[in-house]
């Protein structure tokens, strides 16, 4: 689907299959630098759209229509591109690759004028099953990072019947206005000082007004060592032109808070998110050496993965934007993580 030469694509399955694995809740440091760097993508292909749920979602797709599926999530404030590198070596893996633009996201739109932008976490979860059940996908494995990876945890914990392995950036991210409701101390506070600014009227229309000056300085800071350039930031800026973007992204940060209410219909499944339910599929979790975005440590939530689980140490100056930043190595998290699910 994303051209690129036989011998280059051969080197990076190659390179991908090498990697071993282990089945027990342990860390291991990957490669400080992959063996095969990528060639970077300009993008992907022509894009699909189909209903699911309360949307229609805009969605790339790669590699074999019968091949195991994955599914690639992206997080704030990011786009499908995230993933442009990583797409090419899962689909010549063998894998069928789908990676949809959330709600409020480049060409993802709701298919009613009356449903709420609502932006908390049980509605992208519920948004993924949707999808599923729309594309006929019994079972997936999924892998994201930021909103992704939490959605990848939500899916996972309710519904591990349709998740096969889960590939998670940063670990476990399942929580709620219950769970953020006692204040950190003050340096930690800071670090979430958006989700504050979003909190007031100022800070929404301040994002509406400079949503990709916004964006851009998220990207720097969570990844200080990331030396994108204009063109990059530009490529996934154009998803944020979507007209439900900031309703989305504001509603969701003040629910966190608990300064808005869970939708109606997804109270239910709100209160069982708030509990912190463990995950029982086999699972990676990675974490870059230089993620400047707010993050727990590993130690923090091991034991909230019940099933074969491994932790991963992405070196090399590697931020938040994990995927795009080490392709290779988040490839290969999805390979090993598929591979620990066959194993069981």
């Amino acid at each position: 689907m994303i051209g690129q030469s036989l011998e280059h694509t051969r080197r990076m399955v190659l390179a991908t299959s090498a990697a071993g694995l282990g089945f027990v809740a342990l860390t291991s440091a990957a490669p400080s630098a992959s063996p095969a760097k990528p060639r970077s993508h300009a993008s992907f292909e022509k894009l699909k759209q189909i209903s699911a749920g309360d949307l229609s979602i805009g969605y790339a797709e790669a590699g074999l229509a019968d091949g195991p599926t994955v599914i690639l999530m992206h997080g704030w404030p990011y786009d499908i591109h995230s993933f442009v590198d990583v797409a090419p070596v899962l689909a010549t893996a063998g894998f069928r690759v789908i990676v949809p633009y959330f709600r409020g996201y480049g060409s993802t739109r709701f298919l009613s004028d009356q449903t709420m932008r609502n932006g908390e976490h049980a509605a992208l979860a519920v948004d993924t099953i949707a999808l599923m059940d729309a594309l006929k996908i019994d079972q997936a494995i999924l892998a994201g990072f930021d909103w992704g990876a939490r959605t990848a945890n939500i899916v996972a914990a309710f519904w591990p019947e349709r998740c096969k392995a889960m590939v998670s950036v940063s670990g476990y991210l399942i929580g709620g206005p219950s769970s953020n409701r006692d204040p950190l101390p003050p340096e930690a506070e800071l670090q979430w000082w958006y989700q504050f600014y979003f909190a007031t009227d100022r800070g929404e229309l301040g994002y509406k007004k400079y949503t990709r000056d916004f964006a851009k300085l998220i990207w720097q800071l969570a990844s200080p060592k990331w030396r994108f350039d204009q063109a990059t930031f530009d490529r996934s800026a154009a998803a944020f032109d979507n007209p439900d973007h900031v309703g989305i992204v504001i509603t969701g940060y003040r629910w966190r808070l608990g300064l808005v209410p869970s939708e109606s219909k997804y109270e239910d499944l709100a209160r069982r998110i708030a509990t912190g339910p463990t995950i029982g599929v086999p699972t990676i979790t990675l974490e870059g050496d230089a993620n400047g975005a707010p993050h727990p440590e590993p130690s923090a939530y091991s034991r909230k993965f019940t099933g074969k689980y491994l932790h991963r140490l992405v070196t090399g100056g590697v931020g938040h934007n994990l995927p795009q930043e080490a392709p290779m190595d988040f490839a290969r998290a999805v390979i090993d993580a598929d591979r620990m699910s066959k194993a069981s």
